[in-house]
């Protein structure tokens, strides 16, 4: 076979395989509405859309705060009704517009994807987050270098290298991207085992051995734990973060690596 003949089947094989993968993508978001998710907002009862904070525009989910006179601490979260386990998730998110005026300074071009979180109808009537291991998205804001796809852990604390690690906030190697800008962002989640955050393809941070932390003032997984919940967390919920700033996600897909029986 000559050397052209071998790249061209190469690249036929490589197309194929592609074309194969695309097609075990399941959209998570069906571009019209919210179906398939539930609403928690803080101090609101759970599956109220205060302020219509969540809506669909031209195929786009947007997190919106034209509806509230102040912010008032009420963080909220837009959950998958499934919980999942072994999955890649990827999304595309975008930063808009200025935070509310009354919300913490760390809020400013910040939002997030939460996995492995408790169920929303587990949370308190004022809990501000879900005990979760949270991909932060951040952008910049003009001060020097802020990385996205960050962890951080509310209710929890993760393994990496063995070595328990405790502390709220883990950085990742990414980059630092214009508010404006599309960013797509994956999370390789496999169980208990290891969690793997990738910013447009590239790897930014990798840990394992994901746990409830009962001691958290954050968000207290200690209701969890003393009703007999498993402290290691092999599976939760996906949600969506809204904290004062206005952020757009769009083509949200999940791609089970389940074992098939």
């Amino acid at each position: 076979m000559s050397l052209l003949l071998r790249i061209a089947s190469a690249a036929v094989l490589l197309t194929t395989i592609a074309v194969a993968d695309e097609s075990q993508w399941i959209p998570l978001f069906n571009g019209k509405d919210l179906t398939g998710w539930t609403i928690k907002i803080a101090k609101r009862p759970l599956g109220e859309n205060y302020a219509n904070t969540f809506r669909v525009e031209d195929g786009i989910l947007k997190v919106s705060y034209d509806g509230y006179g102040k912010f008032d601490q009420q963080y909220g979260h837009l959950f998958t009704n499934l919980a999942y386990s072994h999955y890649i998730l990827r999304l595309e998110y975008r930063f808009t517009g200025s935070m509310m005026a009354d919300a913490p300074k760390y809020v400013n071009l910040n939002s997030g994807v939460m996995i492995h979180a408790q169920p929303p109808q587990s949370m308190r009537f004022d809990q501000g987050f879900p005990s979760s291991l949270e991909m932060q998205f951040l952008a910049d804001e003009g001060k020097g270098p802020r990385s996205t796809a960050n962890l951080c852990t509310p209710g929890t604390h993760v393994e990496m290298g063995g070595e328990l690690i405790t502390k709220h906030i883990v950085k990742s190697n990414a980059p630092t991207f214009p508010a404006e800008e599309w960013v797509r962002a994956e999370v390789e989640v496999r169980g208990n085992d290891e969690i793997i955050h990738r910013i447009n393809g590239v790897e930014v941070l990798r840990y394992q051995r994901p746990q409830l932390d009962a001691m958290c003032k954050i968000a207290p997984a200690s209701d969890i734990v003393e009703a007999g919940g498993d402290v290691m967390l092999g599976y939760g919920h996906i949600a969506l973060q809204a904290e004062g700033q206005p952020v757009w996600f769009r083509k949200i897909e999940l791609m089970s690596l389940e074992k098939k029986k």
